[in-house]
């Protein structure tokens, strides 16, 4: 892969692919070889048109396990059922408390918290006690609900003009905070809990010393990190504009994620997705896209999925896009076109082995800069388009989302701001 600073495009081109190559393999390597042709000005075709899927299921069939992709509200939120209601307040024993607090002349911080994920007794407990220690004011507790996965919670504290919001869930509760705060610059502390929280991962946060983020929300060190915000269009035309943190996804990966089951996730964490991926490769077949970088060429190929990051790590220490960085202010893109067997092959060897081991030591880099693999292809830039028909699976940081048609993912350098332990090192961030 090119260095960090420098822009990345797709740009095998077509005398890489073998003589014998099948006719289809070459003329999708000429595809991606680009044109001049600007995105909306180019036509997918009349034979993938923006159309609706016609094996939608009813939605009242929609949230049967496995075999059906979700759309948004379709789905339980990673929240309480027991609390229905747009934004719960609680005071520090858990009872309700009115919405408006009392005003303070002290700084405050709110603690937006999935009480499902978490000991809500004890964590509201603890940051009450290490905020009084600070000498800052009894924080407010909000509690996520099946109607607010945090992002209206986080508003409703902002309102209040918190200093600072904590944040205690699954990644979707983590990626709802981090939204709203997006631009505000009101710094954000994630208190590792659930199944994944990658981007505390990607930050190399402590996962286990709660009461070290806790601390650091109040005498840290604070960081500015990119954020990724996707701009989503439906089959139905309808658009919507949602943030994410560490990565999105159409394709595989969401099918992938909506193949997870719920039960197997709360007993064995991430190695869930194993289950959800073999399950999904049995029916996975490549689907056409358009896509072109901000400032570059529009691309045309076939693929199983497209991955925009903001982040590189995913779960259990495999680097997904190991040159991402989290404050570079750019987006890496992660397209994935194998071609049968053996390309599915040099997906997993391109990320599980060539990234995660191979580029770990100076031997295994000089062996990839001779490599040639177009299973994965990388890209980098600030922003890129992509359309696709009939609408494909997308997710937002490990969250099924429906379907789309097209999406328009991009970055907003510096956009969060996060709270780190004292002296946490950030050099390899």
């Amino acid at each position: 892969m090119a260095a960090p600073d420098a822009p990345r495009d797709d740009a095998e081109s077509p005398e890489n692919v073998p003589a014998d190559a099948p006719d289809e393999v070459k003329a999708d390597a000429a595809a991606a070889e680009g044109s001049g042709e600007d995105f909306h000005a180019a036509r997918l075709g009349d034979d993938v048109s923006d159309r609706p899927r016609k094996d939608i299921p009813d939605p009242k069939d929609a949230a049967e396990p496995d075999d059906t992709i979700h759309q948004p509200e379709d789905v339980a939120p990673d929240s309480s059922a027991e609390e229905p209601g747009k934004t719960q307040r609680v005071d520090v024993e858990g009872e309700e408390a009115p919405m408006d607090a009392e005003p303070t002349t002290q700084k405050r911080a709110a603690l937006v918290y999935n009480p499902t994920k978490v000991d809500p007794e004890t964590l509201r407990t603890r940051v009450a006690g290490l905020a009084a220690e600070a000498d800052w004011a009894e924080p407010l507790f909000y509690e996520t609900t099946v109607d607010d996965l945090g992002d209206d919670a986080t508003r409703a504290a902002l309102d209040e003009k918190v200093d600072a919001v904590l944040v205690a869930g699954g990644d979707g509760t983590v990626r709802a905070v981090a939204e709203a705060l997006t631009s505000t610059g009101v710094p954000l502390t994630i208190i590792p809990s659930g199944t994944g929280n990658l981007l505390a991962r990607n930050l190399n946060l402590p996962l286990t010393d709660t009461d070290a983020m806790i601390r650091a929300t109040f005498d840290g060190d604070i960081l500015s990190i990119d954020t990724g915000l996707a701009r989503i269009r439906r089959a139905d035309g309808e658009v919507e504009e949602h943030g994410f943190s560490v990565m999105a996804g159409i394709g595989l990966d969401a099918a992938m994620i909506q193949n997870t089951r719920d039960d197997l996730k709360k007993q064995v964490g991430w190695v869930a997705y194993v289950d959800g991926a073999a399950r999904s490769l049995v029916s996975a077949k490549p689907f056409r896209v358009m896509y072109q970088l901000d400032g570059h060429r529009l691309h045309s190929a076939k693929v199983q999925s497209v991955l925009f990051a903001n982040c590189g790590a995913l779960q259990g220490g495999v680097a997904l896009i190991p040159d991402a960085s989290v404050a570079d202010g750019r987006l890496d893109v992660a397209v994935l076109q194998p071609s049968g067997v053996l390309g599915w092959l040099g997906v997993w060897r391109s990320i599980v082995w060539d990234n995660s081991v191979l580029r770990k030591f100076r031997a295994g880099r000089r062996v990839l800069e001779r490599r040639k693999d177009t299973s994965v292809r990388y890209l980098r830039g600030t922003g890129i388009e992509l359309a696709t028909a009939p609408a494909q699976p997308i997710e937002l940081d490990g969250d099924e989302f429906g379907e789309a048609t097209r999406i328009y993912t991009r970055i907003i350098a510096g956009g969060l701001v996060v709270a780190l332990p004292k002296g946490h090192d950030t050099s390899t961030l």
